[in-house]
């Protein structure tokens, strides 16, 4: 405006030129959702507009869609921002977000923490708009063993063009002058652009070794130092806060206590108990073929890796769980049936704590649909375990099913920390499924190239593969060192056989 009226309304500025002033507003109202109209807000109306719909305004002027005191809270911001006490907005914000995640409303900490990182960056390209000219990578990090959190500007002309945020959970043993050059390692060796200067936190051996290897790639020399004083060593700083600023939000404020997530659990699934140990289960074959299963444990905010079992799965140890010749068609069927499988797979993992009399779990994860679910409320039946907790988790549409509760699917929430939880557990199973069934499939088919040799049959491959430990060290051994555990005539034969699989594979 050019004209100060006395209508009780605040002035701030001036703004130079006149599209910083349009650049403020559209900010304002696109994070800050106050309206851009003049409506009169003393006066309700029936419906919002199209500001309210494409998420640019609470909607203060229809009942029902936000608070007084949202409202109020919104303005204020705007207020102080705009008087340049950036400072204290983003303490007051730092104080909201801790309060919303405290009361587990993690989606209102979610975007107190977006608005942040908003005003942050803002800060941060004011700040180092003053180092003109730069091509610079700055590196600095928080660490808290196991716990770290790294941030890597890249500056370029003097403004903050990107920024990434890496995170670790399981560096024990956190050591720096390792981390850093390792990080920068793995950032740089293979990076198709590689900036003039890197600047890290500190110094640290084969600095200079490293540099040389980024110069040859680069073609002009890259230099790596940590600046010790001036604007350099405040971006750096700058840096590092920010980095101190990833973990908190990453690790503390962001990630609720594992007490927190299993009440949310309990909530989200309408459990009658909180879990505080969970058993998930998942079946691995490609094509009916080496049919296993995996359980892992999830017991009080970790993963217990010392519960995870293993199971072959019994209907398919014949044949590898495929079909032979005399095999009918429901037979096959049957092998490949993973709620055969599952059935098979329940019944004896808790027929077994029956025996031993130990407790069941909190929760029972499936990964799979309604069908595997139900097969695993089959296998608890005939046992005769009832009131069990089960649920199962679809595979890519994440939705969630509860035994008794089909009728009603649960979809959380992207950023649910209980979705996060689950998936989580259903990745951890599947991984360790897979992995158990490449390794069983590899031996099969190892002990199959030798069994498939006239004269040799599973009592043979299996002492050979014992005392060689692979088909590749058997042909390696030669005829005479095979002789000392099988006849000569046979060791020939091995010998010679595997050398026309190794030619025409």
């Amino acid at each position: 405006t050019r004209r100060i009226r006395k209508d009780g309304s605040l002035y701030f500025g001036p703004y130079f030129p006149a599209g910083l002033a349009r650049r403020i507003l559209h900010f304002v109202h696109k994070r800050f959702l106050v309206p851009s109209c003049t409506v009169d807000l003393t006066r309700t109306h029936a419906r919002p507009c199209l500001q309210f719909y494409i998420h640019r305004c609470l909607g203060p002027c229809v009942a029902g869609l936000t608070t007084e005191e949202r409202y109020a809270e919104a303005a204020h911001d705007v207020k102080m921002l705009l008087e340049g006490r950036r400072h204290d907005l983003i303490k007051s914000l730092e104080q909201r977000m801790a309060t919303a995640a405290e009361k587990e409303l993690y989606e209102q900490a979610a975007s107190y923490r977006d608005l942040l990182r908003t005003l942050q960056d803002i800060e941060e390209r004011q700040r180092i708009a003053a180092a003109q000219g730069d091509d610079t990578d700055v590196l600095a990090y928080h660490a808290e063993p196991p716990l770290v959190a790294a941030n890597l500007f890249h500056l370029r002309g003097g403004q903050v063009v990107d920024r990434r945020e890496f995170y670790w959970e399981d560096l024990d043993a956190f050591d720096a002058k390792e981390f850093v050059p390792s990080l920068l390692k793995q950032l740089y060796l293979e990076a198709e652009y590689l900036p003039k200067a890197i600047h890290v936190p500190e110094e640290f051996e084969d600095r200079e070794i490293l540099e040389e290897m980024l110069t040859e790639r680069r073609g002009h020399r890259v230099e790596i130092f940590t600046p010790q004083r001036g604007q350099k060593r405040a971006i750096l700083d700058l840096v590092r806060n920010n980095a101190a600023h990833s973990f908190e939000h990453r690790f503390r404020v962001m990630k609720p206590t594992s007490k927190a997530i299993g009440e949310a659990l309990q909530n989200a699934l309408n459990l009658v108990e909180e879990p505080e140990r969970i058993e998930c289960f998942d079946i691995s074959h490609i094509q009916g073929s080496d049919t296993v299963a995996s359980m892992v444990v999830w017991e009080k905010g970790r993963m217990k890796k010392s519960d995870y079992r293993k199971f072959i799965v019994r209907g398919a140890e014949n044949n590898g769980g495929g079909a032979g010749n005399g095999d009918s068609p429901l037979q096959v069927y049957r092998q490949n049936d993973d709620f055969a499988s599952m059935r098979e797979v329940v019944t004896r993992r808790y027929k077994r704590l029956q025996e031993e009399k130990r407790p069941m779990p909190g929760l029972i994860l499936i990964d799979g649909g309604i069908a595997q679910l139900h097969a695993a409320a089959e296998a608890l039946e005939s046992l005769g375990i009832i009131n069990q907790a089960l649920a199962s988790i679809a595979k890519k549409e994440e939705i969630l099913y509860v035994y008794g509760q089909e009728n009603e699917p649960i979809v959380l929430e992207r950023h649910s920390p209980v979705l996060h939880l689950i998936q989580r557990i259903r990745d951890e199973t599947h991984r360790f499924a897979v992995t158990f069934h490449r390794l069983r499939r590899g031996r099969r088919q190892t002990k199959s190239a030798l069994e498939g040799i006239p004269g040799i049959g599973e009592k043979t491959a299996r002492k050979l593969l014992k005392e060689f430990g692979s088909v590749t060290n058997v042909q390696r051994a030669g005829v005479e060192r095979l002789s000392e555990l099988i006849p000569r005539g046979r060791a020939e034969k091995v010998v010679a056989e595997l050398a026309k699989l190794q030619e025409h594979p």
